[in-house]
């Protein structure tokens, strides 16, 4: 396992008593070339998650361990040598690169930092091929970030992101501003990049459709903790939280006769600072009952079909093993992706 994360906590105080509790115990893994998809509503903790891993932000209590070493116990120098290997793209192209420096000052800074690339037109040559490796004319190197879109501005970024040859990249909604053509030459970028490097991705994003397309695997993520985690044909066969569920009936079907069910999934999650008792999900669930209130339950391993238990699919629902078949008849290939299968 290239990186382990294990019951983090991100917890912001703000005086008199109140927390906001933006990430509250949670856990996974991610193995060599491999991608997780973490997803959920806007404000349930899946960039901070990202961001206390690479210690952008602090932590409050949880291990993280990247390749055996422990992340949170390393100094300043030791944590700058492993940044080498763990780079982030951010989500706004627009304000991530500065626009006082020139593209090829943007991608060969890492080099600079880090002390890697040997002379100055060694360095020319590898932002050359770099550029070349995301689809840019090595001509791009001498021209600044409004010169570009913004498809253009996030190959960029990725380049940026690979000067240092990472083994892990935090993706934050990498695509999410850019329009449907340009976000599918974006994401196949990405898995090709993948394929040739042998990159491991942690790809936070919403559109459950995109992540489909993605990812290996898939962690539902609900007011600060993982609610379900399964491999990723596996949750959209069969979601084992209401939450997944509900999730899945909001993504938009192209076809206007693949009619189906409309999402049960109604208000807004509950505040951070005020999490509700036992089961975090219950003020906004269908299948919600009185046990769901006094206790919390558990990412456990669910039952397949044949009774066995399945492992590698977790669920936190008391409910997990006894919710309705899912049904995908109106709709047998589930949501679809929101960008071609190459």
């Amino acid at each position: 396992m290239l990186l382990s994360v294990e019951d983090l906590h991100v917890h912001f105080p703000l005086g008199r008593g109140q927390v906001v509790r933006a990430v509250d115990g949670v856990s996974f893994g991610i193995g060599r070339g491999e991608t997780l998809g973490l997803v959920g509503e806007s404000g349930c903790g899946k960039s901070t998650t990202g961001r206390a891993i690479l210690r952008l932000v602090p932590a409050t209590r949880g291990r993280v361990m990247f390749d055996g070493r422990d992340v949170f116990a390393l100094g300043t120098g030791e944590l700058r040598a492993l940044r080498r290997r763990m780079q982030i793209v951010f989500q706004d192209p627009f304000a991530s690169l500065s626009p006082r420096l020139s593209v090829g000052q943007i991608v060969s800074e890492p080099l600079e930092i880090h002390g890697v690339g040997g002379a100055p037109r060694e360095r020319d040559e590898k932002v050359a091929a770099l550029l070349d490796s995301v689809g840019l004319p090595r001509e791009a190197s001498r021209r600044f970030p409004h010169e570009f879109s913004g498809g253009q501005r996030q190959r960029i970024g990725i380049a940026r992101a690979l000067a240092l040859d990472p083994d892990l990249i935090l993706l934050d909604e990498p695509v999410s501003a850019l329009d449907i053509s340009v976000r599918a030459q974006v994401v196949n970028l990405l898995q090709d990049l993948q394929e040739r490097r042998g990159i491991a991705y942690l790809f936070v994003g919403h559109d459950l459709s995109l992540i489909r397309h993605v990812a290996h695997r898939v962690a539902v993520m609900y007011l600060g903790r993982i609610v379900e985690i399964a491999p990723a044909h596996a949750l959209y066969a069969d979601p084992r939280h209401p939450y997944t569920r509900s999730l899945l009936l909001a993504v938009p079907v192209p076809d206007p006769a693949r009619r189906r069910e409309r999402a049960p999934l109604e208000g807004d999650p509950p505040s951070p600072i005020d999490i509700p008792s036992g089961c975090r999900f219950r003020t906004r669930c269908p299948h919600a009952q009185e046990i769901c209130a006094r206790e919390d339950p558990p990412l456990v391993p669910v039952l397949g079909a044949d009774g066995q238990v399945r492992p590698e699919h977790l669920s936190a629902c008391h409910f997990a093993n006894s919710l309705p078949v899912w049904n995908n008849a109106t709709n047998p290939e589930g949501p679809q992706p929101a960008v071609p299968s190459r």
